[in-house]
């Protein structure tokens, strides 16, 4: 199961983290964010120790969403030493997903 990140965390867990970072902003009612869940556990396993995947629920989290400007989810962002290195918009496939974490952690 992915992290759970929330307005709270995400500085300690995302920005302070040297690495990379990769946060899904989701709802629990999104369609699409139910169709791409399951790929993030996954990543989150597959990655373990090698990078931060984690899930940021846009309802419960609205500050975190504001500061990165989220207007629609699915939207995945991928960190580097706490910094935006690539973004995805709407629904990825498994193998987009790792590309990005692959080329981030090169």
């Amino acid at each position: 199961m992915a992290l759970e990140i929330t307005d709270a965390n995400f500085t300690e867990m995302v920005n302070n983290n040297e690495g990379v970072s990769v946060v899904d902003f989701w709802a629990p009612w999104c369609g699409p964010c139910k169709m791409i869940g399951p790929i993030i556990d996954e990543l989150h396993t597959e990655y373990d120790g090698k990078a931060v995947i984690g899930k940021v629920n846009v309802d419960d989290n609205p500050n975190t969403s504001m500061e990165f400007g989220v207007r629609s989810i699915p939207t995945i962002l991928v960190f580097k030493n706490g910094e935006i290195v690539n973004k995805k918009v709407g629904v990825a496939s498994k193998a987009e997903l790792q590309k990005m974490i692959e080329d981030a952690m090169s």
